[in-house]
C-alpha cells in the first residue's frame, strides 16, 4: 500500500485566516495546534501564478506559491511538505517559511525502510513549527500524519 502527501502545514489560526481567499482550500485539524490544508488539484489551480512547477525541487509546489507561503510567514512558520511512498521505499521534501522567507530547506531525502524518522525532511520541517514527538515515536506519528494514506483522503476530514 502507497502513501503520499502534499500539503501546507502551520499553526490553525494562521492557516485558516490564510487560506481563506483560496478556491478550494479545505483546513484539517491535526494536534499540538496545527492543521494542514492538502495540496489538491484545484488549490493548486487557484495559487499558482503560472510560472514553473517544480519551485525548490517540489513535485507539487506551484509555481510562485512560494511567495504567499512567505507572506503567510509573517504571521509564524509556515511549511511545505510532500511525501511519496511505496513499499516502504519512497520520498519526502520539505520547507519551513518563517518571519517572511525562506528558513528551512528546502529538505530532500530519499526515504528507505532504515532511514532514522526523526531525522527525515517532514519530521525537521514539523521540529521547526515546534512539534513535540512522544516517546518513542517522530514528530510525523505526534501529529497524526498516517491517519490518511492520500492527499485528497485528507479533504474529508476538513472543517473549511
Amino acid at each position: 500500500m502507497g502513501y503520499e502527501l502534499q500539503a501546507v502545514i502551520a499553526g490553525d489560526e494562521l492557516l485558516r485566516a490564510a487560506s481563506r481567499g483560496v478556491a478550494g482550500a479545505r483546513v484539517v485539524p491535526l494536534r499540538q495546534g496545527l492543521s494542514l490544508m492538502p495540496m489538491t488539484d484545484e488549490v493548486f489551480g487557484a495559487v499558482t501564478d503560472g510560472s514553473a512547477v517544480r519551485a525548490l525541487g517540489f513535485w507539487k509546489l506551484p509555481g510562485g506559491f512560494e511567495i504567499s507561503l512567505a507572506r503567510w510567514s509573517a504571521a509564524g512558520p509556515v511549511a511545505y511538505v510532500e511525501a511519496e511512498y511505496f513499499g516502504g521505499v519512497g520520498e519526502q521534501r520539505a520547507a519551513v517559511w518563517a518571519d517572511g522567507a525562506l528558513a528551512v530547506g528546502p529538505l530532500d531525502v530519499p526515504a528507505r525502510k532504515w532511514m532514522v524518522r526523526a531525522v527525515s525532511p517532514i519530521s525537521q520541517a514539523l521540529q521547526q513549527l515546534g512539534v513535540k514527538r512522544s516517546l518513542g515515536g517522530d514528530e510525523f506519528e505526534a501529529l497524526g500524519l498516517g491517519r490518511h494514506r492520500n492527499t485528497d483522503d485528507w479533504m474529508s476530514s476538513s472543517t473549511s
